[in-house]
């Protein structure tokens, strides 16, 4: 059995008036030259101002499944009256901003009536659940999560529901949760004299802007000594490697996801390089990690503010408790 590669992309406001754009086909190159078994999807956007709530579906479900096709890929699940968009895709009911999972038909198999969405109140986006089999002794549990941009408290909250979702009695799921967490992570390493460190440092330390209360504790802002401590969603999920950060886990250099767009393109960045874009594997599936890479081409540098993730997992090495 072959390695499987699973990868995630914050698409960056993918919206039905994207295919006119060249970052169209920036997102489709990206895509394609990582050549994911499962791709993990956030920000598909349908205009709300412009179209009926009865449309939103209907609109992003036609997006995702346009974008597949391109990438060869797929997105069905099949239609039904709970689900009639047939697409994996999840969103909070009150906005129509879309998480979506894809993946290759031709070397993983979704297990029926595993696709499962979450919204509001669970999520501030929507998360978005499959089980696939991917070649080892029991099927594994994907999510596609995006995080709360504004509110660290919530993302706290959403990392339990998370834990949540893969726990089972007696331990934890196979399983990976891929997305945009908005936050730094909590992994931590061991550093000088073997003390333990956290994988990101504090990228905040010095900064002074209007939005430190979206990324750090509040009565740690404009001390004196500018700590800016920044809060760290994951660290219920990383408890006692319940799950375990990828790129931290694997011990691969430390790479930025976001901070390569320029001021003036896209959203304002105040933050400058972080990575917020995530790939945890739960404890079951922690030993059959073997690369982590954040894939940085022209294309990818194009298609998105944040850089596509992935990693390849060894099926066989999959532990099934």
């Amino acid at each position: 059995m072959s390695a499987r590669r699973l990868a995630n992309l914050n698409a960056y406001k993918l919206t039905p008036l994207t295919r006119t754009t060249s970052s169209w086909g920036a997102r489709v190159d990206a895509i394609c030259e990582i050549g994911p078994d499962i791709l993990t999807l956030q920000e598909v956007v349908v205009n709300e101002r412009s179209t009926s709530r009865e449309y939103w579906e209907d609109y992003a479900a036609e997006l995702i499944q346009d974008l597949a096709q391109q990438c060869g890929l797929t997105a069905q699940v099949g239609a039904t009256s709970g689900y009639p968009h047939g697409t994996a895709m999840a969103a909070n009911w009150h906005r129509p901003w879309f998480t979506a999972i894809l993946w290759n038909p031709e070397t993983v198999q979704l297990v029926g009536d595993s696709y499962r969405p979450f919204g509001a109140p669970d999520f501030w986006h929507g998360c978005t659940t499959a089980r696939f089999d991917i070649g080892a002794e029991e099927p594994v549990l994907v999510a596609s999560y995006h995080g709360d941009p504004f509110r660290p408290r919530w993302r706290a909250e959403e990392a339990l529901r998370l834990k949540g979702i893969f726990r089972q009695t007696g331990g934890v799921q196979p399983g990976f949760v891929l997305g945009d967490f908005n936050s730094l992570s909590a992994a931590r390493v061991r550093g000088w004299f073997g003390l333990r460190r956290y994988y990101d440092h504090n990228v905040y330390l010095r900064q002074r802007h209007d939005d430190l209360e979206f990324q750090v504790a509040p009565r740690s802002i404009g001390r004196w000594w500018r700590r800016n401590v920044p809060e760290r969603a994951t660290q219920a999920l990383l408890r006692d490697g319940y799950m375990v950060d990828a790129a931290a886990h694997l011990g691969v250099p430390w790479q930025p996801t976001v901070g390569h767009w320029e001021d003036g393109k896209g959203d304002p960045d105040p933050w400058g390089a972080r990575r917020i874009d995530l790939i945890l594997a739960t404890r079951p599936v922690a030993p059959a990690l073997t690369a982590y890479q954040a894939h940085r081409s022209p294309t990818a540098e194009e298609a998105s503010d944040h850089l596509p993730v992935y990693i390849d997992v060894e099926p066989s090495k999959i532990r099934t408790s």
